[in-house]
């Protein structure tokens, strides 16, 4: 059976996201609050509470899903992931601003164009 396009987009959303309290979730959410250090696998481990031979797969699989990045030993929240978190976040304000505020017509009737008018 056929399903909407946003439906797909929520399925597409839910698997790029990691479940609540697995490890990738809970790295994850330590190297976002952390976003401009870049930490060890043994940091990671120690900091997140997640077993130190789960943290390795753990961010080989983050990484290769675009959500973290590695440079020698240290790995860090990586600017795609950043850089969507900020986008969500403006995107909402924006929507926010127009809820909040009632649209004025009158502000733009001056400059309206009345397509009857432009008949030939």
């Amino acid at each position: 059976m056929p399903i909407s396009a946003d439906r797909f987009e929520e399925i597409d959303t839910d698997e790029e996201q990691p479940k609540p309290e697995t490890n990738a979730a809970k790295i994850l959410e330590f190297l976002e609050e952390h976003t401009i250090e870049a930490f060890t696998q043994t940091e990671i481990a120690q900091a997140t509470e997640v077993k130190r031979g789960s943290v390795g797969p753990t961010l080989v699989r983050l990484r290769e899903r675009g959500q973290v990045d590695h440079r020698g030993q240290y790995w860090r929240i990586s600017d795609h992931d950043r850089s969507i978190d900020a986008a969500t976040a403006h995107a909402s304000e924006v929507a926010a601003s127009h809820e909040e505020a009632p649209f004025e017509y009158g502000e733009w009737q001056e400059y309206a164009v009345d397509p009857r008018e432009q008949r030939e």
